[in-house]
Formats: structure tokens, C-alpha cells, sequence
């Protein structure tokens, strides 16, 4: 048996009710509760990251094309969507899904109130398996009649500020030349929170009454939205559809499009992160201080050993062993505390947030289990090296002097 891991063992049984005991369990508590913090911090920044993207991607899916303009209007030149991306997109690796769509500025009119609001036209093409989340009420657009559907679906926003419900009749006029004016009804009501973005402005409609208003071709749409398949080979297909496209059409990633809100993730990512050192500096500072106690407590004890011909590897074992003791011990606990906490969060919805700041109404759990193994592992190895340092004072005690030290 390796000695110094049965004496480690031995004082370690021993110092149950003991100064030594308080110490332990102050080792403990601090890793439990570092690990713990960490564990809770990342998962809500994932959270945080999944919810918001996944709402903005349900909306305006990963790519947009359009075709190339030098104004900021929400008149679009159109494009054709008779091509191999849209009508055979399964033949491309990296895309998931193609849709067409269009957009229309006017004003949503009722008897008390009038707002301004862009119209989006979809197909039923149109991915609802990822925007049916945001739906709050309701249906979305039955697009079975040969003509366009009348009805819209418009956002929980617009809904309060307007003081519309689901069944009710709006009348939107369309900016034209002359005006347009078309009677719709609200079938349904979405919710995404990104009001600036969204909420505020955007109704969803058929595109067949876009193309009718544009006296466009049913082949004919504003753009085509792209879901790819894996969200980290984005760029790649960016850059795939640059090559096969025309060369009139432009590719724009949607994180792009709306960068602000991507760099505020970016930013609480980057905190996160300086988080985490701050807190294994602690945790490190601490067990440190705790080994030197536990050395300092037994000064007669590594004089024995020595004076009967311990070596100081051997002596600096015991302790490193008995660190290691606690930090396993603080992982365990560091564990069940933070993937508790975030089950509570994540069944319960204890905690929640302003909707119009956070875009959204809750802590958000984004479970990432090889974010915990990382988190584990990166504990235990920075900290169980820190915990060599602290032994190095065993190599000045002498058996002498300390067999006399009280």
C-alpha cells in the first residue's frame, strides 16, 4: 500500500470533531461553492445565448438573400425564386430549409388607433416548427384558398398598443402609389420580446398579397431565408451560396444584420469568463491557506516522519493526497448544489426577468453537460496543482526543530 496515502487517510479519519475537521469543511464549502457558481453562471449564459438566438433565427432564420440595393427601403427589387437553392435545397449538405419572403410598410388603422408596422409576407413554406414557440395564441395563416389568405398574425406589442384581440379586424393602408387599403383579421398573436427588432413593427401575412400589391409573379418573393443545419458552419454556407447564386444576389449572415444584439452576448461572455478566474483565484487562495493550517497543525507529526526516514516527497504526498480528498469531495457538492439550483430554475421558473431588458421573462437554463465535464475538470486540475506549492514549506522542517515546535 502507498504509505503516504495510508497516512493521509489515517489523519484524515482522525480529525472528526477536531480544528482539523473545521478545516476540511471549510475547504469543502469553498470549492462546493465556487464549482456551484460556475456551474450556475455558465448555463444561464447559455441560456441566455440559445434563447435569444433561437428567437431571432426563428424569425429571420441563419441567412438572408436578396438581391443587391443601395437603399435602406422596405420597397424591395424582387427576386426570382425559381432557382435549384430554393426548389432543391436538399441537395445542398449544409442547408436545412429554404422559405420565400417579402416585405410591405403601411399603417395598421382601427377605430381609436393607427401605427405603423411592416407587413411580412410568408409562403407555407414558412418554418413554423421553430416560430410556433413564439406563438402566445391562436393559429398561424391557413394558407390552403387559391387566393391570398386574409388573415395576419401579429405581435402580443402591437396587440396592447392597438388593444386588439384574436377574431378582431384590422385594416391595414399600404404605402402605394395610389394607397392601397386591405381588411385582414387576427388569427393568432406571436411574442419573441425582441421589440426593437420585431414586436414593435412586424405583422406576418401571406406573401401572395405582397406579390398582388407589387403585381409581381408567383415566382417572384423580396428575398429567401436559409436555415442551415449546423449553426457553427454558418460562414461555410455563406459562402457556398456566394458561389452558386447569381452574382446580383446578396448573402448576409442574420447575426450580421442585427450585430448589437450579438455583441451583448459576446460581452456577457466575455464577463462570464472573467468570472470564472476571479473565482478559481479565490478558491485556489483558499486552499492554499487551508494546506499551510494543516501543515502548520502537523509540524511534530512531519518531524517524526522525517526522523524516522520519510522523505520530503513522501511527506508532501500525504498532504497533497488529503487536498485532493477535499476537492473531490467540493466537486461532488459543487455539483449537486449548482445542477440543482439549475433544475429548480429550469422546472419552476423561480426567477424572473424584465421582458423589454433581457428579452425574456425568466432565467433561462441552457443545459450543456460537456460545459459541466470542462468546468469539473478545469477545477480539479488548476486546483490541485496550486495545492503543490503550499508542500514546498515541508522541505524546510527540519526533524529537530520540529518535534520541539508548539
Amino acid at each position: 500500500m502507498n504509505l503516504s496515502y495510508f497516512i493521509s487517510k489515517r489523519i484524515t479519519s482522525e480529525a472528526k470533531g477536531t480544528f482539523s475537521s473545521t478545516i476540511h469543511k471549510i475547504a469543502i464549502g469553498s470549492i462546493t461553492l465556487g464549482l456551484a457558481v460556475m456551474i450556475v453562471s455558465f448555463l444561464i449564459l447559455k441560456g441566455f445565448q440559445n434563447t435569444v438566438t433561437e428567437k431571432i433565427y426563428s424569425f429571420s432564420s441563419h441567412l438572408q438573400v436578396t438581391k443587391y440595393t443601395l437603399g435602406n427601403s422596405y420597397e424591395e427589387s424582387p427576386i426570382s425564386i425559381n432557382s435549384a437553392v430554393f426548389e432543391h435545397f436538399e441537395d445542398y449538405d449544409l442547408i436545412k430549409h429554404v422559405q420565400p419572403y417579402s416585405h410591405k410598410a403601411g399603417l395598421l388603422k382601427t377605430e381609436e388607433e393607427i401605427l405603423g408596422i411592416i407587413f411580412k409576407g410568408v409562403g407555407e413554406q414558412f418554418n413554423l416548427e421553430l416560430f410556433n414557440e413564439n406563438l402566445v395564441e391562436g393559429r398561424f395563416i391557413d394558407f390552403s384558398g387559391e387566393s391570398y389568405a386574409k388573415e395576419v398574425v401579429i405581435s402580443q406589442t402591437i396587440a396592447d398598443k392597438l388593444r386588439l384581440q384574436k377574431d378582431d379586424e384590422i385594416i391595414i393602408h399600404f404605402f402605394m402609389d395610389p394607397p392601397r387599403v386591405r381588411k385582414l383579421k387576427v388569427v393568432g398573436i406571436y411574442e419573441t420580446n425582441l421589440a426593437d427588432y420585431y414586436d414593435d413593427k412586424f405583422i406576418l401575412g401571406d406573401i401572395r398579397l405582397i406579390q398582388r400589391l407589387n403585381n409581381w409573379a408567383d415566382t417572384l418573393a423580396g428575398g429567401l431565408e436559409v436555415f442551415v443545419k449546423d449553426i457553427d458552419k454558418i460562414e461555410e454556407a455563406e459562402s457556398m451560396l456566394d458561389d452558386v447564386l447569381d452574382y446580383d444576389l446578396f448573402v448576409e449572415k442574420v447575426s450580421d444584420k442585427y450585430i448589437q444584439v450579438f455583441e451583448w452576448l459576446f460581452l456577457i461572455s466575455r464577463q462570464v469568463n472573467i468570472f470564472l478566474g476571479i473565482i478559481l483565484f479565490v478558491v485556489c487562495v483558499n486552499m492554499i491557506s487551508i494546506i499551510l493550517i494543516l501543515i502548520m497543525e502537523r509540524t511534530r507529526m512531519i518531524g517524526l516522519l522525517k526522523a524516522f526516514g520519510a522523505t520530503d516527497r513522501q511527506v508532501r504526498a500525504i498532504f497533497a493526497y488529503n487536498g485532493i480528498n477535499l476537492i473531490i469531495k467540493g466537486l461532488l457538492g459543487g455539483n449537486l448544489v449548482g445542477i440543482g439550483l439549475c433544475l429548480l430554475q429550469y422546472h419552476y421558473k423561480i426567477i424572473s426577468l424584465n421582458p423589454s431588458d433581457y428579452y425574456m421573462s425568466y432565467v433561462p437554463i441552457g443545459w450543456n453537460w460537456q460545459v459541466i465535464l470542462g468546468l469539473n475538470i478545469l477545477t480539479f486540475v488548476v486546483v490541485s496543482l496550486i495545492i503543490v506549492i503550499p508542500t514546498l514549506v515541508i522541505t524546510r522542517i527540519t526533524p529537530i526543530k520540529s518535534i520541539k515546535f508548539d
